[in-house]
């Protein structure tokens, strides 16, 4: 049982280095607009394109990378006899340690 977990987890700490850029942008699109329009934080000045291209630009290089993470995923969810839920919590959040990793290393 395991096993699988731990295949997982490390599968999707190496997921998670590429993960670095679509995590980078759905910050960016997420900060730039809904969160700065609530005043939870500060547009970036240079911005004024408007959000439909990076739409464009941001969306197929997100859905890829969930694509290829739901993909690579999948095989070794099936294997793994543990719950499903601690299965995904610890694949996300080994998906998301590089880039709390460079956070952390950034504000050093």
């Amino acid at each position: 049982m395991r096993k699988w977990l731990v295949v997982g987890a490390g599968l999707n700490l190496g997921l998670g280095v590429p993960a670095v850029v679509p995590v980078w942008m759905v910050w960016y699109l997420l900060s730039n607009w809904p969160l700065a329009a609530l005043g939870w934080t500060r547009r970036e000045p240079t911005e004024n394109d408007g959000v439909w291209p990076w739409f464009v630009v941001f969306g197929p290089v997100v859905l890829l990378f969930a694509l290829v993470w739901w993909l690579a995923n999948r095989p070794v969810r099936r294997r793994d006899e543990g719950s499903g839920a601690l299965y995904w919590s610890v694949g996300a959040a080994a998906t998301l340690a590089p880039t709390v990793a460079l956070i952390v290393a950034s504000a050093l």
